[in-house]
């Protein structure tokens, strides 16, 4: 199987902690160039000092905040025309909790920018260099309420949503271009993003937060919480040669959790 990243460049969004970290590792492991892209540069230079590195490789970050989206797509254009950028991993903390119908118009606007707006100015910025080299990875980070929306999650559910069905319809414009769109739908995950929901549930409930962590793991098959090297793993194997031929899927990493097919 190859696996082989060795010569491509890859940028990998919230990378700072979690799952970007973790993916920012197993990219790097296998061979790419990595910049990593957060708010923070304290953590964004932690995370590049500690990226796996053989003798040709060369790791870098940009401190980038995605709401401002002029600014993200001048620092990411300026990127790419030194080192053409061949992997995008677009991932970005969820908007916060809370009931569709009680959610206020501004909440909507934010997260569509933050999520859908950025994603689509991260591919423009990059896109000339995958067209040019006839080849490209697009793997966006979601969730799993892309087929099962998830309860207290009301503005995530459809932001997510319109991501997926943006990423769909990019997989078939650009596949002549040797350029593949997939996403990954991580379920319950040991990240900051798992304690701010169990924090949200524990407030609402009135129940403790051991609680709602039981009652969350009983959900899954697997009877635990996956770990962010584990969707990592599979981040990295659509960035990769070997998954050339899987295009415009969406992948749920959950544990088994999900019963929908």
């Amino acid at each position: 199987m190859d696996l082989d990243l060795t010569g491509k460049h890859a940028l990998v969004c919230g990378g700072s902690d979690g799952i970007g970290r973790a993916a920012a590792h197993e990219l790097a492991l296998l061979g790419a160039d990595v910049t990593v892209l957060a708010r923070r540069p304290e953590a964004l230079q932690a995370v590049v000092a500690a990226l796996p590195t053989r003798e040709s490789q060369q790791h870098g970050w940009i401190a980038s905040d995605v709401s401002d989206t002029a600014a993200l797509r001048a620092q990411v254009e300026a990127l790419a025309a030194g080192s053409p950028v061949h992997i995008l991993i677009n991932n970005t903390g969820g908007p916060p909790g809370g009931a569709a119908h009680s959610a206020a118009i501004e909440a909507y606007l934010d997260a569509f920018n933050r999520h859908l707006v950025a994603n689509q100015t991260l591919v423009a910025a990059v896109l000339p260099g995958m067209q040019s080299a006839r080849w490209g990875r697009i793997v966006n980070v979601i969730s799993t309420s892309v087929k099962e929306p998830i309860v207290g999650l009301g503005v995530s559910n459809t932001i997510r949503g319109a991501v997926a069905s943006w990423a769909k319809t990019l997989s078939r414009e650009l596949a002549p271009f040797g350029i593949t769109v997939n996403n990954v739908l991580p379920g319950h995950t040991e990240t900051g993003r798992i304690t701010q929901i169990i924090g949200d549930r524990a407030r609402s409930s009135g129940q403790s937060e051991e609680a709602i962590v039981e009652a969350m793991r009983k959900t899954v098959p697997a009877g635990r919480f996956a770990q962010p090297a584990e969707i990592a793993a599979s981040i990295a194997f659509l960035a990769s040669p070997a998954a050339a031929y899987v295009n415009g899927v969406s992948l749920a990493v959950d544990g088994g959790r999900m019963q929908s097919i």
